[in-house]
């Protein structure tokens, strides 16, 4: 039997220019439909999800263009690499977050999809709205001059 590659609480995908495309009002853990070849793959660490979103069909919440490639040791029993898959929220949640998709701006992305205590696949969704460029800009300089303000605060003290 194949050890994994990722032990339990790690993360298997990571949406890393989200943060920087987006302003986060909000987080949520969802779980996520896979078959089984899926989350042998997402073990491996080599799923994308950067260019994924979240959005409702049929009334219930479906992850869309997240790229899980094919698991290779098992290729005849294969999946389909950008198919939409089912994501698990209580009823009260889904309606919180379809209520707020409805406002103008506001989408659903996944952040990061890792794997819980018990080993269970879990997508964590943020309520976002985009950022401008000039709100881009603004984050910048700011990171920028907190960067260089704290190596002037440690040079003097």
């Amino acid at each position: 039997m194949a050890k994994s590659t990722l032990i339990a609480g790690t993360i298997a995908a990571q949406n890393r220019k989200a943060r920087h495309d987006y302003s986060i009002d909000y987080t949520v853990d969802a779980g996520i439909m896979l078959v089984g070849t899926e989350v042998k793959s997402l073990r491996t660490g080599r799923a994308n999800i950067t260019e994924s979103y979240a959005g409702q069909q049929d009334g219930e919440l479906y992850l869309f263009n997240a790229y899980i490639p094919e698991y290779q040791s098992n290729a005849a029993f294969g999946h389909e690499t950008r198919r939409p898959r089912k994501l698990l929220v209580h009823r009260r949640e889904l309606r919180k977050l379809l209520g707020a998709m409805s406002k103008e701006g506001m989408t659903l992305i996944p952040l990061s999809i890792f794997f819980n205590e018990r080993g269970i696949a879990k997508v964590q969704l943020g309520v976002a709205k985009g950022k401008k460029a000039y709100d881009k800009r603004a984050a910048v300089k700011e990171r920028e001059w907190n960067r260089d303000k704290a190596r002037l605060m440690r040079d003097k003290g």
